[in-house]
């Protein structure tokens, strides 16, 4: 197929000449050995051109659907263009989890595995963590399994790939025993307890979210999700530490209707029902926004929100809403979580880039010196030379890209500029 195809929030259109849903996957096979530029398109929502390609744009999102459970290896093997909302009902009604979700259940494994992408929970890490294994169709199109007990020496710089070593065709993942959550909404935190409280508050629950919109002194919302059967979970009362418990749902943006968001009021439900801050039966917005993020070292979240309280002006003229998570580190080499103990901090801004970058200059400009790492899939400017210093096993990443795919065929420019140069 031809014509113009764009990311989920319209920002970005594709370059690419050719866009192809293959329903099989020795199609795809055929696909990828046949072609001299690939890159694999999940749900769309990265915000710059991770993606793009002036080749063949390729969604997994057609292969025939896979939900392998197997509950005594505590293992699920999908297909790569399947859902998380989708993986997590079977999942649920099989009697297993996994370990976290991201705010939106809408977003492909696969996608969301190549870019690192995270919940929140200072024992969570991000959603590549629970991958095991990866079966990936190669340059010249063949299929290639890569596990964590086969492969170790590879296995770590082959799950958050950003594409470049082939087109991911199925994901084996760790489970758990499902288990159900307890979500509340608190309003109104002060920033300075913040500020004198931000472990304790992170610490609250499973999943803790807090957020603003840098109109004022305070978090507008904290959302705290903790596992029902956690009887060692503190007890947060009507008032928190200055916060106020919500009389009833809420919206992370303030005023808009809570119909989209997942159960809160301390009602206990499954994880997949509570975790991500959205239901899957919604579309949380019509993707109307810019987004950017960033992961600093835990130990510079409040030297972080100290430095951007200074810009809260030029923030709240063009930030719908700022996300403040924890993650736990990991071992994956592109990961921004990769060996620290991080804080995410999240802009959803307005659907205006011209409004956004000179702000978002302000921002990096504050973050940058608190070694913060952008999110693979979201808008940034920092520089490559700077990204690329920020990743220890960057250089070994390189050489495993070259012997995968020598010829360049899943490169893209981002690529290029942001983890080797082409040689």
């Amino acid at each position: 197929m031809t014509g113009n195809r764009t990311n989920w929030a319209g920002n970005v259109t594709f370059s690419a000449e050719r866009f192809h849903r293959p329903a099989s996957l020795p199609e795809l096979q055929r696909l990828v050995a046949g072609s001299a530029r690939v890159r694999a398109l999940g749900t769309g929502h990265s915000f710059n051109r991770l993606a793009d390609t002036p080749g063949d744009l390729v969604s997994v999102a057609g292969l025939p659907r896979l939900t392998e459970v197997d509950t005594a290896g505590s293992s699920v093997t999908v297909s790569a263009g399947l859902r998380y909302g989708e993986l997590a009902v079977a999942l649920h009604r099989a009697g297993r989890a996994l370990g976290n979700l991201g705010s939106l259940p809408h977003i492909s494994v696969a996608g969301a595995c190549a870019t690192a992408t995270h919940g929140s929970g200072d024992g969570n890490g991000n959603l590549a963590t629970a991958v095991s294994a990866v079966q990936l169709v190669t340059a010249d199109g063949d299929l290639v399994t890569v596990s964590r007990d086969a492969d170790p020496d590879r296995f770590p710089g082959t799950v958050v790939s950003l594409g470049a070593l082939g087109v991911v065709a199925r994901l084996t993942l760790d489970t758990v025993p499902t288990f159900y959550i307890r979500q509340y909404v608190y309003e109104d935190l002060p920033f300075e307890r913040v500020q004198g409280h931000f472990d304790e508050i992170a610490s609250s629950g499973y999943s803790v979210s807090l957020f603003t919109d840098w109109r004022g002194p305070r978090m507008s919302q904290v959302w705290v999700k903790q596992r029902a059967d956690d009887a060692g979970a503190p007890v947060l009362g009507p008032r928190w530490l200055g916060a106020g418990r919500a009389d009833g749902p809420r919206h992370p943006l303030p005023g808009l209707p809570a119909a989209s968001c997942t159960e809160q009021m301390g009602r206990p439900g499954p994880w997949h029902e509570r975790l991500p801050h959205f239901r899957l039966e919604f579309t949380p917005s019509a993707g109307d926004e810019l987004q950017s993020e960033y992961l600093l070292p835990r130990g510079a979240a409040i030297d972080a929100l100290d430095a951007l309280q200074q810009i809260a002006g030029p923030l709240a003229g063009v930030v719908q809403v700022c996300e403040i998570r924890t993650v736990a580190p990991d071992h994956l080499w592109l990961s921004p979580s990769y060996r620290r103990d991080s804080v995410a901090v999240h802009f959803t801004w307005v659907n205006d880039w011209a409004a956004v970058a000179p702000v978002l200059a302000q921002v990096e400009q504050r973050l940058v010196p608190l070694h913060a790492r952008p999110h693979w899939g979201k808008l940034f400017a920092i520089s490559p030379e700077i990204v690329r210093g920020l990743y220890p096993r960057l250089a070994d990443f390189g050489r495993l890209m070259r012997r995968c795919d020598p010829a360049g065929k899943f490169r893209n420019d981002l690529l290029d500029r942001y983890v080797t140069p082409r040689p």
